[in-house]
């Protein structure tokens, strides 16, 4: 008879499927494991977030941070003043968010900002004065609502004389731009010369249209409410030529 093939004896048996096993619980535990640790990585991982957009032109005033010099309620529009430590540079910020802002162009040209260089009168046309100081004078610019849209007049106004506000003159529900300055043809304003000069007042519409010029007087002290000179439409007449 041949000889019977030799039986593997059952303990070995046993050995070998407990290691199997064994090997295989380690195998799924890795896999589980490294799985909740993936996910773990990934939801403890920082975001990376889109840029923020530029804030810039919201909270720097020139080479430094905004200031809030003035501020007022036009119409139920708030209207800011911001400038920088020294005042010779700033801007205005028009409406809630989102707002509009408008780069001032006096101050561009030496004008120093002040707390009382905003001024704004509401009506059936709006309008903000800015105004600034500079050596001889003041500088002014307008700021102009219509039909619920800000503008910047553009042109700056000069009073040599350093006196301009805004008024309703011609009581016509829009306010009028005052200013006053001295009557010296032929002189520079500014100078030497024409300081010496008589002043007065000139009044225009928010258009830049001319209404008119009070008559002279020796001092601007000599209008009615000087500083914020007050004019009445009756006291106006064609200006000097």
């Amino acid at each position: 008879m041949g000889t019977s093939p030799k039986r593997t004896p059952r303990s070995a048996l046993l050995t070998a499927l407990l290691a199997a096993l064994v090997t295989a619980a380690a195998l799924v535990a890795v896999v589980v494991l490294r799985s909740h640790s993936e996910a773990d990585s990934v939801a403890g991982a920082p975001q990376i977030a889109a840029p923020a957009p530029d804030q810039s032109t919201a909270t720097t005033c020139g080479t430094g941070p905004c200031r809030e010099l003035a501020a007022m309620t036009v119409g139920g529009t708030p209207v800011s003043l911001l400038a920088d430590a020294t005042g010779g540079w700033g801007r205005v910020r028009v409406g809630a968010k989102p707002d509009t802002e408008f780069e001032l162009a006096i101050t561009g040209m030496g004008a120093k900002l002040a707390p009382n260089s905003l001024q704004c009168i509401a009506g059936t046309t709006s309008a903000c004065l800015v105004r600034g100081d500079v050596s001889g004078g003041a500088f002014g610019e307008l700021l102009i609502e219509s039909g619920g849209v800000w503008r910047d007049f553009g042109q700056p106004y000069f009073a040599d004389a350093g006196t301009i506000v805004l008024d309703d003159v011609d009581q016509d529900g829009r306010p009028d731009l005052v200013l006053v300055r001295h009557e010296c043809p032929g002189a520079t304003p500014g100078t030497t010369t024409c300081q010496a000069a008589p002043v007065l007042a000139e009044v225009y519409q928010l258009s830049g249209e001319i209404v008119g010029c009070t008559r002279k007087v020796t001092s601007p002290s000599q209008l009615r409410g000087w500083p914020a000179v007050q004019v009445r439409r009756s006291e106006l007449s064609a200006c000097p030529s």
